[in-house]
């Protein structure tokens, strides 16, 4: 160690040569990415995060380097003293140093390395439970390090524009209380409290709008959250939100920050301009496409045909309609080439999402065909042409179900039809904020309402009256930033009025007492003058995966969790100790095993 102190230091990246260094004597410091005996002359491949630059050991300039380096392999770790020179015609030009290559006068070998699992290569088909076990190797991979690079420039260019705008960074904690906001909390047992526990937040949503009651108008945070539920490729157990709370603001305040900062964003990391965002209400969202984060990159918009096929003699579809259902059509243009087996695996789809299936006919200049067409007559035959834009070639799918089940199928189906179809490009960008969300989600069998947002998002003014009378028609002030059929962030302006929140909390089923005991600090707080306010969250991973073009979140994140909520390097969660146990005055009763 001392003499790696001593004699030798860094001088270059293993990216930065170029021919005008052509005659300097530099030093190297990297990992091995290829070695190559060329029979007299060793090559040697150094790489480190910035790039890769060949290394050159000949006998006739340095036999002792040359010795050494013919026992080097792939991942060791070497520093190199030589002399940039030109390659000249063996120039590379896939490699941004490809003009050069450094001569070596000296070579040291400061770790060895065994023979890692997997190559350390851009492209790589290896099972990813093992990648994750070697994640320190995983990392040293290029496209990860690229995405690793890109999400701390993210988070810069995110820091720079904000606090452009007069944001303050403030943190919030990370021990802090057990509250209901949607997903199950992780707790964290205290010991000097015995029987009692801190949660991990899954937002700083009350305590940054009680900054707000502090006066700190202008709030950001890129901060930790967690959530235990279940996962998918874009959720983790703990994720990284853009988090952000303003006073004395409406909603057009929030579009044209966050417009400026997506814009941003997407110019500095991907040279695109997006333009501007249109808004689109939750209402013609759901009607048009069938769900509220919707890809907008091509048509295929649904239609509501339920007055039209009640006229119909389809028993399937004026039952649902009479018995306050909805039936709604895609029109998959072109369509009508699909094989009925091709068809069959978009009606697959639909049962998926819990419809009971999917009708469909064929337009053909000779008539419809499918199972449904005997149904139509002539005149509802006229009115779906109408209503569906239909031509011979077309395939018209329909399902007949409550509206929430008739959506979520439809919605899933279109984008499997867009992809089938050739329809979706996958370099257009479609940004849009949809608004107007309702205040609360389907009423429960118990009469008891859940909020669609969260409990502190504000009812619209205009509906007010309705908390009292009809609350499941109140819309509230909620927004979401939506690209390409991925949410990429959501938030509302904030109740800002004790009176209110506490009618939404008995709205929620919650009693005055429970509200207290659950919210008890925030209920006062908004008695001491409280600020009309409101925020947004964005979600860092999320806008990372798509600025790289990422398949999953856990590409974009340095050490992320499995489906299953475990970190594989680390082997975590684990057992703890009894005697940690009983210093936290916990005992662990765990599942009886399933006979094998």
């Amino acid at each position: 160690m001392s003499q790696f102190l001593t004699e030798w230091k860094r001088t270059h990246t293993c990216g930065e040569l170029r021919r005008d260094a052509v005659g300097q004597t530099v030093v190297l410091m990297g990992w091995v990415q290829n070695h190559r005996d060329h029979g007299g002359c060793i090559f040697v491949d150094l790489r480190d995060r910035y790039g890769i630059t060949q290394v050159k050991f000949d006998p006739a300039v340095a036999k002792a380097a040359h010795d050494d380096a013919d026992r080097v392999r792939s991942e060791w770790v070497l520093a190199v003293r030589g002399v940039v020179a030109d390659r000249g015609e063996n120039a590379n030009p896939n490699l941004e140093t490809g003009g050069i290559e450094v001569e070596a006068t000296e070579l040291e070998i400061f770790n060895a390395a065994e023979t890692p699992p997997f190559a350390i290569v851009d492209r790589l088909d290896t099972n990813e439970n093992l990648r994750l076990q070697y994640r320190y190797l995983d990392l040293r991979r290029r496209p990860l390090q690229q995405n690793l690079i890109l999400r701390s420039e993210v988070a810069r260019i995110t820091r720079e524009y904000l606090s452009e705008q007069r944001f303050l960074e403030l943190e919030t904690p990370i021990l802090t209380k057990s509250t209901p906001e949607g997903a199950r909390d992780y707790l964290v047992p205290s010991r000097v409290h015995p029987g009692e526990f801190y949660a991990l937040p899954q937002s700083p949503q009350i305590f940054k709008q009680i900054f707000m009651v502090a006066g700190y108008d202008r709030y950001f945070q890129i901060c930790r959250c967690f959530r235990d539920e279940d996962l998918r490729a874009d959720r983790q157990p703990e994720f990284t939100q853009i988090d952000i709370e303003m006073s004395f603001i409406g909603p057009d305040d929030i579009f044209q920050l966050i417009d400026g900062l997506v814009t941003r964003l997407w110019k500095r990391c991907k040279g695109v301009d997006i333009g501007g965002i249109p808004r689109l209400g939750y209402a013609e969202a759901m009607d048009r496409f069938g769900i509220d984060r919707p890809d907008m990159r091509f048509g295929l918009e649904l239609v509501d045909v339920g007055a039209i096929v009640a006229r119909s003699e389809f028993k399937v579809f004026t039952q649902v309609v009479a018995n306050g259902g909805i039936v709604k059509a895609l029109n998959a243009k072109g369509g009508g080439e699909l094989s009925r087996a091709e068809i069959d695996k978009l009606g697959d789809i639909a049962t998926r999402y819990g419809a009971k299936g999917m009708a469909w006919v064929k337009i053909r200049t000779d008539g419809w065909q499918g199972p449904a067409a005997k149904f139509f007559s002539a005149e509802v035959q006229e009115a779906l042409t109408a209503a569906c834009d239909l031509e011979p070639g077309d395939l018209l799918c329909f399902v007949a179900d409550t509206f929430t089940v008739a959506n979520a199928a439809l919605a899933h189906l279109r984008l499997a039809v867009g992809e089938k179809l050739g329809l979706i490009d996958p370099d257009a960008l479609s940004f849009v904020w949809v608004t107007d969300f309702p205040l609360f989600e389907e009423v429960s069998e118990g009469g008891r309402y859940f909020s669609k947002h969260h409990p502190f998002t504000a009812p619209s003014p205009e509906d007010l009256p309705l908390m009292e009378t009809d609350p499941a028609r109140v819309r509230s002030v909620a927004y979401d930033l939506v690209l390409n059929g991925n949410e990429l962030g959501g938030g509302s302006i904030r109740i800002h009025d004790q009176a209110v929140q506490r009618k939404v909390f008995e709205l929620l089923g919650m009693g005055r007492e429970e509200a207290e005991a659950k919210f008890g600090f925030l209920l006062e707080a908004l008695s001491f003058g409280t600020p009309p306010h409101g925020g947004i969250a964005l979600g860092l991973d999320r806008v990372v995966m798509l600025l790289t073009g990422a398949e999953s979140i856990r590409d974009v994140i340095a050490f992320p969790k499995t489906q299953k909520a475990t970190d594989l390097m680390c082997n975590a969660p684990s057992p703890v100790a009894n005697e940690q146990l009983r210093e936290l005055h916990i005992a662990t009763r765990l599942p009886a095993r399933e006979p094998s």
